[in-house]
């Protein structure tokens, strides 16, 4: 009788556990500190499905690998500042990337701005293919990264990615990674030019660095894009290449097609 009062009391601690971390996430989600303009893309993002599949928890140590103007570190900063730690590892700072300058560039200005919500961010950076490190060796629970592959792939620095993702995580970490999807047998010239991959060789790429595929999901799949458009997926929105010519036809459609896939480093 006492083992199966144990059970219950460690059932619900679990569920209480489970809904506090919910919580910590959709409140950051609804945050004020969110820009409007990234709060209208949740509904193709899908932000607090997506982090709930990738497991992420405000007590972790989680890395964001090249966030960009700062979207998903929107979400992530607030929710991890106080039991977590956040590494966002961005572009390098030293570049004559007019692109990496740029971005790096407003995202420590989001930084500066709101100490309150990102004063606790530990901002490193990533070169693929370098000697960069995006957090100490073995100290992180999660790594993710949000369209971000093909951009290495234009490099030719897709694998050397996955190894140092590999070399940053705990044991049993997690790696979340959500990429534009490719129809299968695309090839490797395709995928640069679109910006599509297909899924299994984002899957390749994984094992091949030592992960396992633990989960894939469809949370932020998008059946009506047919990923063969004039410009690539840069012709979806946001960016909306073609400006004004066919943009209802692709504000239409949507941001891409995306596969959502959960690895985890062996234990041992």
């Amino acid at each position: 009788m006492k083992l199966a009062h144990w059970l219950a009391g460690m059932a619900c601690a679990v569920s209480l556990c489970g809904a506090a971390h919910s919580a910590a996430l959709e409140k950051a989600v609804e945050g004020e500190h969110r820009t409007p303009k990234y709060v209208a893309r949740d509904e193709y993002r899908h932000p607090v499905e997506t982090l709930e599949f990738f497991q992420v928890k405000p007590d972790m140590t989680v890395v964001e690998v090249w966030p960009g103007g700062g979207w998903y570190s929107e979400i992530l900063a607030p929710m991890l500042k106080d039991e977590g730690t956040f590494y966002a590892a961005h572009f390098p700072k030293e570049t004559d990337v007019g692109y990496f300058k740029k971005y790096r560039g407003v995202y420590e200005e989001k930084l500066a701005s709101d100490k309150a919500t990102y004063g606790a961010v530990k901002l490193t950076e990533f070169a693929p293919g370098g000697d960069s490190e995006i957090a100490p060796e073995g100290s992180a629970d999660a790594v993710l990264t949000f369209r971000n592959v093909h951009n290495w792939m234009g490099g030719d620095n897709e694998e050397a990615a996955f190894k140092t993702f590999y070399k940053a995580l705990k044991p049993g970490g997690i790696l979340g990674v959500v990429e534009h999807r490719a129809k299968p047998g695309t090839s490797r010239d395709q995928m640069k030019k679109s910006g599509y991959m297909p899924q299994d060789y984002v899957i390749e790429l994984a094992e091949k660095a030592g992960f396992e595929l633990e989960a894939s999901s469809e949370i932020n799949a998008n059946p009506k894009d047919t990923a063969d458009h004039p410009k690539g997926v840069w012709t979806l929105p946001p960016s909306l290449r073609l400006g004004d010519e066919d943009k209802e036809k692709y504000l239409a459609i949507g941001e891409s097609d995306r596969m959502t896939l959960r690895f985890r480093k062996p234990k041992s």
